[in-house]
């Protein structure tokens, strides 16, 4: 009786029927005014009696129906599930080429469900900063956040290095309003789960930022001790790892996000789901998982069990994380379309809930002890700005997403934050400034087509770029259309260089894709065709473009260190710092020039006293007439230096520091070498 009442209402009033299905009947006197706005002054001018006596008789109809119909609620849930690490050919849906041998069925079938992004892309190439970017909408650059472990004073990694990677920080910025808070105040119930690595010390907790709940658990991540071949999950009924009936091992972590969903569902809710998996340790608690890989694979454990020394996706316990992962993404689905959604009567969870699915960076390749994965045809992985470090599997299904789309328009984990609040029409903060764009108009008309992709600007979005002057690896990059530059900020070979290209070249150019026909054709996702020889133009055009986009975001760089081993031009002419003096909360330093300039001092200092995790910050030095710099201590400083760049971009530290390269046993704090506040 509803569905045929819904039917001739869809008729009477010219309203598709799908589109009064997916709203329910709001109000009967809506669909009333509008029959008789259809029935009276257009189908029937000349009857209007038998036409009244017509909608009085469908009226107790149009009663039942919304009574049977409730509208669906007008904030849709929304978890973004963050996967760590996983590579962009990792996920089954995702094969190109050679084909993958991890089994994600429960993933592949979301794909079919929503839309698969085939050119997504992390904010970074590492894990925080990416965090960092995709809750606050602010770029790595610009928050001064793009590296692992910041928060501390700029040194070399080692004594011999060239270079000394920038300040940056080690802790979300508090002043952020982070998609959590901004929900939050929208009558969001807000949950995070699993990893958070946004601070340095104690704070900011995700509580601290707008998440009402927060749990962390490793769950099957914890180590596996003393090796990764003991401690297998048991059917045990102490085992906190317990085998459930498909022989998975049970994990905290993916618990932590089924309890708040369920906590939660009789409202709308927001959910963080950072999941450990498939971060090292590379292991497996499931002892059938790992030898039904070993044998799909046709391997052999090795004689060490923390090695792996096989090239390719074949290491047979990364490939077990990965079907767990999966696993795990698949419970939490299952549920969703199970469980009975107490706004929605008649409705489960998943009918009005989006589902964002990503991973914070690209595949981990490997560490010194074992080969973990391979992101080919894509370049290198994780570290790295090249295609395989941040691009990224990307999944996103919801109320209005159609199924089984494909789209390779280029979306980065920037544009989660203001799709969200877009799709649930929750308010843009007013002091808040999004570097991503709005996806909500791509989702929800036409997946394919990259102009309804917009900036601030309502332009169509072409470019981006990454800024990664951390770790051993020091680049920035831009994709603009089609062409990808890379800048390598250590290219003069030697320590610092990749071992691919050593030397590093200054400058590298690929042409990803071909699209000026119309149809998206690939030409070098594998970054071969270094192509700024034959393209000197569009090479200093992007360079250009990428130059004026790190100014306007006040990026920090990496610096020459003076104290190298080898040659370097200019090396002779550094400043050196004669002396300082502390006066009250003003500190005045003096030193003489040898050659070269100062350009530019900084403060670099720390409220946190000898604490192991102290957070160092950095605040801008005055430079004065007569060699001499001034800056005054901020309230509560307890230890600080001060930083000298001069005109070639050598930075000299006072005092100095060593390196970052020491054994952790004998590692010695920056306090012990910084002053101390008099």
């Amino acid at each position: 009786m509803g569905a045929a009442c819904f039917r001739t209402i869809s008729t009477l009033v010219d309203v598709p029927l799908d589109l009064l299905c997916f709203y329910g009947c709001p109000s009967v006197v809506f669909i009333c005014l509008l029959i008789i706005q259809r029935m009276l002054i257009v189908k029937s001018p000349k009857k209007p009696f038998r036409s009244v006596v017509y909608v009085c008789l469908l009226l107790p109809a149009a009663v039942a129906v919304a009574a049977e119909h409730p509208a669906r609620p007008a904030q849709p849930n929304v978890i973004l599930i963050l996967a760590d690490d996983l590579g962009w050919q990792d996920v089954k849906c995702f094969d190109i080429d050679e084909p993958s041998p991890m089994e994600t069925p429960n993933i592949d079938a979301l794909a079919k469900q929503g839309v698969l992004f085939r050119q997504a892309y992390s904010p970074g190439p590492v894990c925080s900063p990416s965090r960092a970017a995709i809750i606050s909408g602010i770029h790595p650059a610009r928050a001064q956040h793009v590296g692992v472990g910041g928060g501390n004073p700029p040194r070399p990694h080692n004594k011999g290095s060239r270079m000394i990677t920038p300040w940056d920080r080690g802790s979300l910025a508090t002043n952020l309003v982070t998609v959590a808070a901004a929900l939050q105040h929208h009558g969001y119930a807000t949950g995070h789960c699993g990893k958070w690595h946004l601070n340095k010390g104690a704070h900011p907790q995700p509580t601290d930022v707008g998440f009402g709940w927060s749990r962390d658990s490793h769950g099957v991540q914890q180590p596996m001790k003393p090796h990764r071949l003991t401690g297998f999950a048991s059917r045990d009924e102490g085992d906190p790892y317990r085998l459930d009936d498909n022989g998975f091992p049970r994990d905290q972590n993916n618990e932590d996000a089924l309890t708040f969903v369920r906590e939660n569902k009789g409202r709308p809710f927001f959910l963080y789901y950072c999941t450990y998996l498939v971060h090292t340790p590379i292991h497996t608690r499931s002892r059938v998982l790992l030898d039904k890989y070993i044998e799909k694979l046709g391997v052999k454990l090795p004689d060490k069990p923390e090695e792996w020394r096989q090239g390719g996706q074949t290491n047979p316990f990364y490939c077990a994380m990965v079907e767990q992962l999966d696993y795990y993404v698949g419970q939490l689905i299952a549920y969703l379309a199970k469980a009975d959604d107490p706004r929605w009567p008649g409705h489960t969870l998943n009918e009005n809930t989006y589902i964002i699915f990503t991973s914070d960076n690209g595949g981990m390749e490997g560490t010194p002890e074992q080969i973990i994965t391979e992101n080919a045809p894509l370049d290198e992985g994780k570290l790295h700005l090249q295609e395989g470090g941040v691009r990224v599997p990307l999944i996103i299904t919801g109320p209005g997403v159609a199924a089984g789309g494909h789209s390779d328009v280029m979306v980065n984990g920037l544009d989660f934050y203001p799709t969200i609040l877009s799709l649930v029409g929750a308010p843009k903060p007013a002091s808040q400034r999004f570097d991503g764009c709005d996806l909500s108009p791509l989702l929800l008309k036409d997946p394919a087509d990259p102009s309804l992709v917009r900036n601030a600007a309502d332009k169509v979005r072409e470019t981006m770029i990454w800024h990664f002057p951390s770790s051993v690896w020091m680049e920035s990059s831009i994709r603009v259309g089609d062409y990808k530059l890379m800048r390598n900020y250590d290219h003069l070979g030697g320590l610092n260089s990749r071992w691919r290209r050593n030397p590093a070249p200054p400058l590298e150019l690929y042409r990803l894709y071909d699209t000026e026909s119309g149809e998206v054709v690939r030409r070098d996702i594998e970054e071969v065709h270094n192509l700024v020889e034959f393209m000197p133009e569009k090479a200093r055009e992007l360079d250009q473009r990428l130059t004026e986009i790190l100014t306007e975001m006040k990026a920090t760089y990496p610096s020459f260190n003076p104290h190298c081993a080898g040659e370097l031009p200019h090396k002779n002419e550094v400043p050196v710092v004669v002396g300082h003096e502390q006066l009250g909360q003003t500190v005045e330093l003096t030193y003489e020039e040898r050659g070269a300039r100062v350009v530019s001092a900084s403060l670099i200092y720390t409220t946190e006293g000898e604490q192991r995790r102290a957070e160092w910050f950095r605040i801008p030095a005055k430079l004065l007439p007569d060699l001499k710099v001034a800056v005054t201590l901020p309230r509560g400083t307890t230890y600080y230096l001060i930083n000298l760049v001069d005109e070639n971009n050598f930075l000299v530290s006072y005092p100095e520091l060593p390196s970052t390269s020491q054994p952790k046993k004998t590692r010695t704090q920056p306090s012990a070498f910084a002053l101390p506040v008099e």
